[in-house]
């Protein structure tokens, strides 16, 4: 079986599991906000390749900007994640000022409140992991109910 995760996902794919439109898709990539790390696009008429990790970033960014904070402060908060490396569906991304951190507690929270830092955001990653599965497994139930999807035991999503 093939999935998501081992292929990639195409810019449309993905822009229907974050939520967002492909102009921002495009922009953001143009930007280097976050580019596709499996595949740039090429020229007219290519396509960019993003990875489960990258779309994850991407719903994070999407929640940073629906939570008020600017494209400024989602790029630290996003060069935080890429940096800690970690598990995301464990973290919390705790955005302070100018900083960003990763707390895989509530401990950790709590220190940082206690030691005078004014958070300006909490973002729970596991809810950011979790919904972007949920958008994956509905977009291969709906491809394997489509009678022109071929052999339904092949998962590929995409585009």
């Amino acid at each position: 079986m093939t999935t998501d995760a081992e292929q990639g996902f195409r810019g449309t794919k993905v822009c229907k599991i974050v939520g967002i439109s492909y102009r921002q898709l495009d922009y953001w990539a143009r930007t280097g906000l976050l580019r596709p790390s499996l595949e740039e696009a090429k020229g007219s008429g290519s396509q960019r390749l993003y990875s489960y990790e990258d779309v994850v970033e991407l719903k994070v960014i999407k929640q940073l900007l629906d939570a008020g904070i600017n494209l400024q402060q989602s790029r630290r908060a996003i060069a935080c994640l890429r940096d800690a490396g970690e598990d995301l569906s464990r973290s919390n991304l705790v955005i302070a000022g100018k900083h960003s951190v990763l707390a895989r507690s509530g401990e950790e929270i709590v220190d940082l409140l206690q030691g005078g830092q004014g958070v300006f955001n909490i973002v729970p990653l596991a809810g950011v992991v979790d919904e972007v599965n949920a958008a994956i497994v509905e977009f291969a139930e709906a491809k394997a109910d489509t009678p022109s999807s071929g052999n339904p035991s092949q998962i590929s999503i995409a585009n």
